[in-house]
Parts: C-alpha cells; sequence; structure tokens
C-alpha cells in the first residue's frame, strides 16, 4: 500500500530544495541542465517540472539534529549532501546498467547522452562535498569523513554488484553485504549525519547508526521486491526489470542458493544465452516464489524494520531542554520509516 508522506518532509521543501538548486548553480550550464533533470527540477530542455524526489535522506539528516537536541535546520549541509551523493549514484548506476527509463522518464544518460551523464554525476559528488566543507560553526572535522566512509561503502556496494554480473557462485552473505554497502550505508549516514555536524551526544549518534543501517537494508529488500513484482504503471520501471537485466538482487540469490528444483531450474534461465523471452520472465518470477525467495525476503524486511524502530526506542537525547522536541524527531523517524518500507513506487 502506499503510505502517509511524513511532515518533515514540508521541510525538506522549504530548506533543502533551495540548497540543492543553489549548489546546482555553481557549476556549469550544460551540466548543470543534466543535474538539474536527474534531482527532477526541468525537462530535458530546461523547463520546470516540480520539486524533485520525495527527499527522504535529507528528512533524515534534519531529524538528526533534531535528534541531538539542536534546530533541524542546522542538520541542513548535511541534508543538501546526502542527497547530492544520492543522485550522483543514481546518474552512474543507470549507465553502469544501461537502464533507459527512471521514474517515469528516460534517465539522464538516454536524455543526455553518456558523457554528460557521467559528468553530472561527478559534479555532483563535488558538490556534496563542498557544500559540507564551507558549512559554518558546524562540525566539519567529522562531518566530512562521516559522508566519505558513506561514499566509499556506495561504490564499494556498486562494485560488487557489478562483480555479480559475471558469477554464478554469489553467497547470500555476500549479497547482503553488497545490500548494507551499497543501500543501507548511505541511509546510515543520512541518518546520523545532522547530529555528526552538531557534536551530539555519541549514544544519539551510534543508536541513529544502528536504525540507518537496518532501515536502509530492510529498504532495498523493499526494493528488490519491486523490481521483480512491482507495478511498472507506479514504479516507473518495466515489468520484471530486475529479471530482465539477470540482477542478483537479494529474493534472486536467495533462490539460486535454495538447493531445490526450482532453484536449479532459475539458475539454468539466468545462466541461457540470448534475451529472456516475457515467458521466461514469468517462469522465473514463479520459480523464485516456489523457492520461498519472496515470502523469505519479506519477513526479512519486517524484521529489519523492527528492529529499526526498536533503536529508536531506546535512544536517550538531550531530553526536553533541547532546541527540538523529541517526540516529534521520533514520531517523524518512525514514520519515514514507515513510510520507506511500506511503499510500492
Amino acid at each position: 500500500m502506499t503510505m502517509m508522506l511524513p511532515s518533515v518532509l514540508a521541510q525538506v521543501d522549504e530548506l533543502v530544495q533551495p540548497g540543492i538548486r543553489a549548489a546546482l548553480d555553481r557549476i556549469d550550464e550544460r551540466t548543470r541542465l543534466v543535474a538539474g533533470y536527474q534531482l527532477g527540477y526541468w525537462d530535458a530542455t530546461g523547463e520546470p517540472t516540480g520539486r524533485g524526489g520525495k527527499g527522504l535522506r535529507p528528512a533524515l539528516a534534519l531529524l538528526s539534529a533534531g535528534a541531538a537536541g539542536q534546530p533541524v535546520r542546522h542538520g541542513l549541509p548535511g541534508a543538501v549532501a546526502v542527497e547530492l551523493v544520492h543522485n550522483f549514484s543514481l546518474l552512474h548506476d543507470d549507465v553502469i546498467d544501461g537502464d533507459l527509463e527512471r521514474r517515469h522518464r528516460p534517465t539522464a544518460w538516454a536524455a543526455f547522452g553518456l558523457g554528460p551523464a557521467i559528468l553530472a554525476g561527478d559534479a555532483l559528488l563535488s558538490l556534496a562535498d563542498e557544500v559540507m566543507s564551507v558549512a559554518p560553526d558546524l562540525d566539519v572535522a567529522r562531518g566530512l569523513p562521516t559522508l566519505h566512509a558513506a561514499i566509499r561503502r556506495l561504490i564499494a556496494g556498486q562494485a560488487a554488484d557489478v562483480a555479480f554480473e559475471t558469477r554464478t557462485d554469489v553467497t547470500l552473505d555476500e549479497c547482503l553485504a553488497m545490500a548494507r554497502d551499497k543501500t543501507a550505508g548511505l541511509l546510515a549516514c543520512s541518518a546520523t549525519l545532522g547530529a555528526v555536524l552538531c557534536g551530539g551526544p555519541p549514544a544519539v549518534i551510534d543508536g541513529l547508526a544502528r536504525y540507518g543501517e537496518r532501515l536502509g537494508l530492510a529498504f532495498q529488500l523493499v526494493d528488490d521486491l519491486l523490481g521483480i513484482w512491482g507495478e511498472p504503471a507506479v514504479t516507473g520501471k518495466p515489468v520484471l526489470s530486475d529479471l530482465r537485466a539477470r540482477k542478483k538482487s537479494v529474493p534472486v540469490v536467495r533462490a539460486l542458493t535454495s538447493g531445490g528444483p526450482a532453484g536449479g531450474q532459475l539458475a539454468n534461465l539466468y545462466a541461457a544465452p540470448g534475451e529472456l523471452s516475457g515467458t521466461d520472465l514469468a517462469l522465473a518470477a514463479t520459480l523464485i516464489e516456489e523457492t520461498g525467495a519472496r515470502d523469505w525476503t519479506e519477513k526479512q524486511a519486517d524484521r529489519l524494520l523492527t528492529e529499526a524502530l526498536a533503536e529508536l526506542d531506546q535512544l536517550t537525547g538531550p531530553g526536553p531542554g533541547g532546541a527540538t522536541d523529541p517526540t516529534d524527531v521520533h514520531a517523524d523517524l518512525v514514520a519515514i520509516a514507515h513510510f520507506m518500507t511500506g511503499r510500492d513506487y
């Protein structure tokens, strides 16, 4: 089902979106056009189309400042940075995978070409670093290493994902480790960066990191399920898109390593030369279900969500004397967790 958007996202519109647009104004006009297209601000001709994505990662960065007892606006540089990094990764991911569609329209590389898309991704990454570096009155010395560590994890996860394409022996543990690096690392960074910049208590930062890590992996598992069984009209991707690309996502690897006849038949399909037909794709999805991998993945996502919420319940922040109401912060963090794992897009 579609979940209600958390109320904190209104602050993403008010605070973060202008910060991202201001950052884009620092780069050359050609690259800015591609980057803004990727962010959803305008079409391929530069005509305005909307405000951009839903801003879940920036919202987490803002809320983490609140969890540290500071005004959420103190997390703004981190919020802008994580959204820029996220879109850098999407730009390059689409290039690597050869995906032609994202969010119901052509991907940036499909619209502008490979070179401009790669350069726009590079520009977004450099802007993220710049935005953080010039943040006034904040603990940049701790914030930048936190962001850089997340970027290294993201790249390591993407590298593993690419390596899996030519391997037939990927284990479930390897696949889960890849998902943690590729997705959970940046979510954990987002959930802590505002608190880190504000010099928040270590116990709060550590708890937020565990919350973000578990939420990030749950989010990826849900995304893996949608990559097979999501509705194209809602997800913006072709039907059975991950199977068409023979992605070794978590449910696929769980099925391939199940040891039964259905898993073996799926392995044969994945190893077959040429493109998979519509019949083959439908069969692959059925085989994954027969191994129990779909049900297992759903249960793992539910378990991780429960663990993420438990981390929030154990947080001990600065208390009512802080500049932000901890009750409101907790409620928004819970709402974001449910929204990210209950989505159908």
